[in-house]
């Protein structure tokens, strides 16, 4: 059965996927959470880009998955994860599209990091 999202509803409204040439890390509390060369950019109008980096590139030992879903009309709902590295914890920091509608399959299996939940989670690109 095809699953699909509001970009049907809402043709003017952009989510664009596109694939990050550079290897990326995410890092918190001077510990790495994920490091790859196979990460997703998604830039969506009106809301700032976001980094897809596959779940097998994430240290999930340093995740917890909470009770907390939202539903986004374009990609499907999200299922959330705390970071916990040693006495500090971020709530609700990571999330990853389980299930995602038809056209952003691209992000099945893959995790994003909201940098703006701690200034010490840090996403960025090396050389």
């Amino acid at each position: 059965m095809s699953k699909s999202s509001g970009h049907r509803d809402h043709p003017e409204h952009q989510v664009r996927e596109s694939h990050v040439d550079e290897r990326m890390t995410v890092v918190f509390a001077g510990q790495t959470l994920a490091d790859s060369r196979d990460v997703v950019r998604v830039d969506e109008d009106g809301h700032p880009p976001r980094f897809y980096f596959p779940r097998g590139d994430v240290r999930q030992d340093r995740l917890k998955r909470t009770a907390t879903s939202t539903e986004c009309p374009f990609k499907g709902t999200a299922s959330y994860f705390d970071v916990d590295v040693d006495d500090q914890r971020v709530k609700d920091a990571v999330w990853s599209y389980e299930t995602p509608f038809d056209e952003h399959e691209g992000l099945k299996e893959r995790m994003a990091f909201d940098e703006s939940k701690s200034e010490e989670l840090v996403v960025r690109s090396l050389p």
